[in-house]
């Protein structure tokens, strides 16, 4: 098991917080802003309280509080600045921020507090596209350099998963179906990250589309009994790390065979299939470099 991370380089509070490590440096030494630990060979770490104090005073001297007066000011005060500054203002960048310190504190309750602040001016999708993204991307960065661990990025993905269960839920309890076209969304054995597939799910079901929602790891076979009982099925899927580079082809060839003489279709939103081509298969295949893109021929 991966062991929660609470150790941090001053490159990673500089990942973290956009703050330059030089002026990180600056902060600590002048003005006692953090009180970092250090290595048997003098190398400079923070815990999890420091980072939350860095990105709180991030917010504050972002919106014109000078380092100088930060650092007269209690924990206590810092804090509640910072979470006035978030609630008052729902810029995406301020909002982004408030999540990153909900996931790195565990904290539902700052998450859910920074996203009903959001719906206050925005929709759910405005939400999801202007903000949740970005904040996922950003997560993606924070992984490459090791600055996160899974238990962080699945507390925080899990918070996500329900906003959209919610909203989906919502559209479907008064949903028209339209049962022309049966959309089965699904990801490969081994393959767990479906926000990207939930939130496709959330936006076919606005389009009033009947879905069959299966979510992660579906091992291939299981596709047969539905395609068994449908005349005409959009399967959609998306690789993130499964399958793996050198097992896409087989895994599309397999797809293929199965499809082959039947109306159904399989569509797949992935920067990793930008270099296949459709055309080469004999089932109608569709890819997508990405979700959005995916969501502009619906």
């Amino acid at each position: 098991m991966n062991n929660i991370k609470t150790d941090f380089t001053i490159k990673d509070l500089e990942n973290l917080t956009g703050i330059k490590a030089h002026t990180i440096r600056i902060w600590e030494k002048r003005y006692q802003i953090l009180t970092p630990e250090r290595t048997n060979g003098n190398i400079r770490y923070y815990d999890t309280k420091n980072l939350q104090k860095l990105l709180n005073v991030s917010l504050l001297n972002k919106y014109n509080y000078k380092i100088s007066k930060i650092a007269k000011l209690s924990e206590d005060s810092i804090v509640l600045i910072a979470r006035e500054l978030a609630s008052k203002n729902s810029l995406v960048d301020d909002s982004i921020n408030s999540f990153k310190m909900s996931m790195f504190s565990f904290d539902q309750a700052l998450f859910n507090q920074t996203y009903n602040q959001l719906l206050i001016n925005k929709t759910f999708r405005d939400v999801f596209k202007d903000v949740f993204i970005p904040f996922l991307n950003h997560i993606g960065l924070m992984w490459q350099t090791n600055t996160l661990t899974p238990a962080h990025e699945r507390f925080i993905s899990s918070l996500i998963s329900q906003k959209i269960q919610i909203n989906t839920e919502s559209i479907q309890q008064n949903l028209l179906l339209d049962d022309s076209q049966v959309f089965v969304l699904y990801l490969p054995e081994n393959e767990i990250h479906e926000l990207g597939l939930m939130y496709l799910n959330y936006e076919l079901s606005l389009r009033g589309k009947k879905t069959i929602y299966l979510g992660q790891s579906i091992p291939e076979d299981n596709l047969n009994s539905l395609m068994a009982m449908f005349s005409k099925i959009n399967f959609v899927t998306s690789f993130t790390v499964s399958p793996v580079d050198s097992a896409v082809d087989d895994y599309l060839n397999t797809i293929d065979d199965k499809l082959k003489n039947s109306e159904h279709e399989l569509w797949v939103f992935s920067h990793r299939i930008s270099d296949q081509n459709p055309k080469k298969y004999k089932s109608s295949f569709s890819f997508y470099n990405g979700l959005f893109d995916l969501l502009k021929v619906l």
